[in-house]
């Protein structure tokens, strides 16, 4: 609570006059280092991701933009939302239906596993939806924009690492309804700082923005240590020749190294910013 309470403290009135994306670069700067400096996400840089771990990061993936694309859908005419609100453009929901059947086949939604992290995260998104749809520009602001910045390195890290021939299965790193995403992200902050604002309404858009790396952080601070028990147990269980752990080759443990990588990339794209 008090990093996010930082946010109102920034907001100052000599920052009263400044655009909203460059508070938010700046009121997230702190989360954003400390996202960044992970381990998983310098693993993901250099390229080691299995398989298994981006099938479980497209599920978590599809998961977080189900809610934020199905609450933009419903709060499009918000005087908030409407001016962001770019579906040709950006949707990514259609994008990861695509490559969830592409490795899971046509019944992959019964295949979707995600912890309880990720489905707070989820129900955060539902709930502003319901009843604070503008916080919902912060949220989509920093995905979006993070995910159009990084979608062709990380798109090529992914299809690198994996060894894939084709680009089948990475559909969520293609817009091809973004020509240029250097000017479409230009037109996308103007839009959003031409949002009109009061005072608390911009200090409580700051907050949610250091909120949305919160959620996330806490979510990566869950997965690191379940990834340590694992693995101790694991390397206990090769010990005693016995296959038994917390987290064996299961979904769950697929999905724990798959949403770090998916902290990656939300941590690559604020650079956006």
């Amino acid at each position: 609570m008090e990093t996010m309470k930082s946010a109102r403290k920034n907001d100052t009135a000599g920052d009263i006059g400044r655009d909203l994306s460059e508070q938010m670069k700046a009121v997230t700067q702190h989360s954003h280092v400390r996202a960044e400096n992970t381990q998983l996400m310098l693993s993901y840089q250099r390229g080691q991701i299995t398989l298994p771990q981006y099938k479980a990061l497209l599920c978590s993936l599809y998961m977080i933009y189900k809610a934020l694309e199905e609450e933009m859908d419903r709060n499009s005419s918000h005087p908030a939302v409407a001016p962001i609100y770019f579906p040709q453009e950006l949707a990514r929901l259609e994008t990861l239906e695509k490559d969830l059947e592409h490795f899971f086949g046509s019944d992959w939604r019964k295949k979707v596993v995600v912890p309880a992290a990720t489905l707070r995260y989820e129900q955060r998104l539902r709930k502003i939806g319901e009843e604070s749809p503008e916080l919902l520009l912060p949220h989509a602001y920093t995905r979006y924009l993070g995910d159009l910045s990084g979608g062709q390195v990380l798109g090529k890290i992914t299809q690198k690492s994996l060894g894939l021939s084709t680009s089948d299965g990475l559909s969520f790193f293609s817009f091809p309804g973004v020509s240029s995403p250097h000017r479409f992200k230009q037109l996308y902050r103007s839009r959003m700082n031409s949002v009109e604002l009061t005072a608390d309404e911009r200090a409580a858009l700051l907050e949610e923005a250091v909120a949305a790396f919160e959620f996330n952080i806490q979510v990566f601070d869950d997965l690191q240590k379940m990834l340590s028990v694992s693995t101790e147990t694991a390397d206990q269980s090769e010990g005693n020749v016995v296959k038994t752990g917390l987290f064996p080759s299961t979904p769950i443990m697929q999905f724990t190294v798959g949403l770090c990588v998916a902290l990656t990339t939300i941590g690559m794209g604020i650079y956006a910013f």
